[in-house]
């Protein structure tokens, strides 16, 4: 069987569309693919920016022809690009997992100095979400009294923006997403080559920082491609059907029919994100509609069913603040060399500094990491709050590192190693939990202590984050996930 897939004709696109005919040819070894490349309108006009641009398919619409007219079998996008309205000629038949949705932030080197002696941050984006998003995050994400934050117009392709960067004498970063520059970055074939050299030489001029997911939510479909197929095609679909990651699908189709809801375009400040874990899917959405609405909220749905609903008299804790079971006694130290994990800004200790750039610093949320910038620390990302389990995916751009946890003298230990730079000592007076049934733990040392102390708690329901509390509780009594406090609290309440 021969089939025709086309594509756009930048590197990003043809990588896209050839990781789409590997994935057939895998399950369809005797498949020939003829690949059929080609600029769109939104190629071809490089002087105004998209929102500014015709609204339907500025990237899309020459191919949606190219398929109705069945001069192609199948069209590989970007699925961010296409309109949010369907349309019954096509359809989109599968995706491909995910790859990293966030967005990525490349601040040159040279420029840090400038930056914090001026209190001034100007940046490269031509997305009214991103600046939307990004004015009040870098404001408290870098580790620099910032007072303002430029942003400025920008196109052409990933390595084109990146080169355009490195060029200008006055912009100091540039906005992309990650998993355009790691698709870009992983590429296996030589024709590549010569481009991933040059970014390899481009990234290691800039600090690096990938944006939280609960800050700075994306555009809707970010990271996922869309196979676009002829309605009707029973023989394209049954190739396609081998090769469709469900999940991915599932998740960028409930993003799309939320930005449909709030109006779509690439025009809007809207940001969504969904994630989907075993333990329930967490949307991200923050937003400034045309209609002057604002949203910014984390949902979660949990995947267990008939949660157990109690008063708050029955909760503990009742607030975060009345949640004490230890004090912390930091340790004489001095930090391992190589990239750290650090689990609260306390487990970095005090007289430990980390010059900007001098190594890969990842928190384990966002509260974390915003302390950890107000003592000058450049974060590159963090696990927002959902455990450490929940993979960084930096490989692509450092290459393999092995991190080294900051935490207490008895941390879990789990995939990294755990290097103590405080130890917890049992408060006296523990917090009153008589006639509690509802717990939400935000450390295992917390609810192991609280066993110790009260067995009977045994009986009562349980709660937690994602990651090392979740496998210290679940080995004792059943326990459910619930990413955010706040978010269980709402759940549970009656």
């Amino acid at each position: 069987m021969r089939i025709i897939i086309a594509s756009r004709k930048s590197d990003l696109a043809r990588i896209q569309a050839q990781t789409v005919g590997e994935a057939l040819r895998k399950e369809n070894p005797d498949l020939e693919i003829v690949y059929n490349f080609r600029e769109s309108l939104g190629d071809k006009n490089l002087n105004d920016p998209l929102w500014q641009m015709p609204e339907k398919g500025v990237f899309t619409q020459d191919f949606f022809e190219d398929l109705v007219a069945s001069r192609v079998d199948m069209v590989v996008h970007s699925w961010k690009d296409l309109p949010v309205e369907e349309r019954s000629e096509t359809l989109i038949a599968a995706t491909l997992p995910r790859k990293d949705h966030r967005d990525l932030l490349l601040l040159k080197k040279d420029r840090w100095p400038r930056i914090r002696g001026s209190g001034e941050v100007e940046i490269f984006s031509s997305s009214p979400r991103r600046a939307y998003n990004l004015e009040g995050f870098l404001k408290e994400a870098l580790p620099a009294q910032i007072q303002k934050v430029i942003f400025q117009a920008v196109r052409g392709n990933v390595p084109t923006r990146i080169q355009k960067l490195l060029n200008s004498d006055h912009v100091d970063g540039l906005i992309v997403a990650k998993a355009a520059l790691d698709r870009l970055l992983e590429a296996p074939d030589e024709e590549y080559s010569a481009m991933k050299k040059d970014l390899r030489v481009a990234i290691e001029k800039c600090l690096i920082m990938v944006t939280p997911l609960e800050r700075n939510p994306t555009a809707a479909a970010q990271g996922a491609l869309a196979i676009e197929v002829k309605t009707g095609r029973k023989d394209i679909l049954s190739l396609l059907e081998k090769i469709n990651c469900k999940k991915t699908f599932e998740a960028v189709v409930e993003e799309r029919n939320l930005l449909k809801e709030y109006g779509g375009g690439c025009h809007q400040k809207v940001g969504i994100s969904v994630k989907i874990r075993d333990y329930g899917k967490i949307v991200y959405s923050r937003a400034l509609t045309d209609k002057g609405i604002k949203i910014d909220k984390i949902d979660f749905f949990s995947s267990k069913e008939n949660i157990e609903k109690a008063s708050l008299d029955r909760l503990f804790p009742p607030e975060i603040s009345k949640a004490q079971w230890f004090r912390r006694e930091a340790l004489e130290v001095s930090l391992p060399s190589g990239p750290l994990w650090i689990s609260k800004d306390e487990a970095l200790p005090r007289t430990s500094q980390i010059p900007v750039g001098s190594r890969p610093v990842w928190a384990s949320g966002w509260e974390t990491w915003k302390k950890l910038a107000q003592r000058g620390v450049w974060v590159s990302g963090c696990n927002e709050g959902l455990g450490e389990l929940e993979e960084n995916q930096l490989d692509l751009l450092y290459g393999p590192l092995k991190w080294t946890k900051l935490s207490h003298l008895e941390g879990h230990q789990s995939t990294m190693k755990n290097f103590p730079t405080y130890k917890l000592i049992p408060l006296e007076t523990c917090p009153d939990i008589r006639g509690k049934t509802h717990f939400y733990w935000m450390s295992g040392s917390s609810f192991l202590r609280a066993l110790k102390v009260h067995p009977q708690i045994e009986e009562a329901k349980h709660f937690c984050g994602p990651g090392n509390t979740y496998d210290i509780i679940s080995q004792k009594v059943p326990v459910t996930i619930f990413p955010k406090y706040d978010q269980w609290k709402e759940a549970v309440l009656k």
